[in-house]
């Protein structure tokens, strides 16, 4: 692995990683992928609480969550209570680009390495503070997750079945979420910052940033005044658009237009149903779903679901199996797009991470460095500052 190449994108910026869990280290991740140095500043002697997180046990003391996080950083331990550690912080923030921190609102003023602090020695920083609610408002100051954010975002809401106990979404799409948002927010800052000379502080909500997913339901909302409900697999924009029975199980399929209704009508061997006066438009199919999803469910008994997906498919209708993760992982798509690849780790050996999201075609995303040991990196940044600044210091 090599730690510095040139060619990729973001190679030379520098990204100080202040924050935990998820949101903050998977965005890091995402820049540290394409490039950027990253720092993963980390409390002495437990480092980011996912390193000690998860119900098993690996080889060393990190935990598979932490190790799919935090690959391509760097980790300094610091004590940003003490006065020595935060002024080593102040002098590694006078070399950043960017500082990503996930503290409870009010906290960094109080350690007193908040935007504004910063600011003041490095005017081109972008800073980005996660949190749950945002940085004003009337909950800026509760603690938040990703499932109280789903539940208080509406998301949890329009998820499930109706009549039913709540359900989350089975992946943590607001932490993700507010990644993906964050590192658009930040780069767009970091860019603007070298036309102008000077960065910004960027406020990344978990709250927000799920809510942004809100745009059909919340369409419907303002275009109808009826609030959204929960429609298990299905589709408010039309049908059949879900999952679907077949003999042997489930499997889904779309056939959200004109075009797609009549191929599938005539798959079946129903051609009648194409202008049923329950069916014959998208507005009575989706009036009607019920009613559909019934009578085509009768017609799939006939067959067992890779069957029907095999003859949708050629007949140019969507449709697919619904796969467990290792089905998906191990399948031979999933192993084509590489989206599980063996990292070199110190303890661990070869270990699994999930692979790149998007693929550079003209700059590939590297791994360069295993995720890092706590602290494994103290002694290589302190000689680093050290050499910028022309004065010892030590990381507390």
């Amino acid at each position: 692995m090599n730690p510095n190449n040139p060619s990729l994108p973001l190679a030379g910026i520098r990204v100080l990683d202040v924050s935990q869990v998820m949101a903050g280290p998977f965005a890091c991740m995402l820049l540290a992928d394409l490039g950027a140095d990253v720092i993963k500043v980390e409390p002495p002697g437990t480092g980011d609480q996912t390193r000690g997180a998860m119900g098993f046990k690996m080889k060393g003391p990190d935990s598979m969550g932490f190790l799919n996080m935090n690959r391509n950083k760097r980790s300094l331990t610091l004590d940003l209570k003490s006065e020595e550690g935060r002024e080593f912080f102040y002098k590694l923030a006078t070399t950043a680009d960017v500082i990503v921190e996930n503290y409870r609102p009010g906290v960094v003023q109080r350690l007193k390495i908040d935007y504004e602090a910063i600011k003041a020695i490095n005017p081109k920083i972008v800073y980005v503070s996660i949190s749950g609610f945002g940085q004003s408002g009337p909950w800026a100051k509760r603690p938040g997750f990703d499932l109280m954010a789903q539940a208080m975002s509406g998301v949890m809401s329009v998820t499930g079945y109706k009549g039913e106990k709540p359900v989350k979404a089975g992946v943590p799409v607001a932490d993700i979420g507010c990644a993906l948002f964050a590192t658009y927010g930040l780069l767009s800052a970091y860019i603007g910052a070298q036309r102008t000379g000077q960065g910004q502080h960027i406020d990344a909500s978990l709250f927000d940033s799920v809510m942004a997913f809100s745009i059909w339901d919340m369409s419907e909302y303002w275009g109808t005044g009826v609030p959204p409900a929960p429609l298990g697999t299905s589709n408010k924009m039309s049908a059949p658009y879900q999952a679907v029975k077949a003999r042997d199980g489930y499997f889904v399929m779309g056939a959200t237009n004109q075009k797609l209704w009549a191929q599938l009508c005539a798959l079946i061997e129903r051609p009648e149903l194409r202008e049923h006066p329950d069916f014959a438009t998208v507005p009575l199919r989706l009036k009607n779903r019920e009613l559909l999803i019934e009578t085509l469910e009768r017609e799939f008994a006939g067959k067992d679901s890779e069957e029907w997906v095999e003859l949708m498919l050629a007949a140019g209708i969507p449709a697919g199996p619904i796969l467990s993760y290792p089905e998906a992982f191990e399948g031979e798509h999933g192993t084509h797009r590489r989206m599980c690849m063996e990292i070199d780790h110190p303890i661990e050996g070869k270990v699994k991470n999930i692979g790149f999201p998007v693929k550079m075609l003209g700059t590939p995303q590297q791994v360069r460095r295993h995720p890092p040991l706590l602290g494994e990196h103290n002694e290589e940044i302190i000689a680093e500052i050290d050499a910028l600044h022309g004065v010892s210091s030590e990381a507390a």
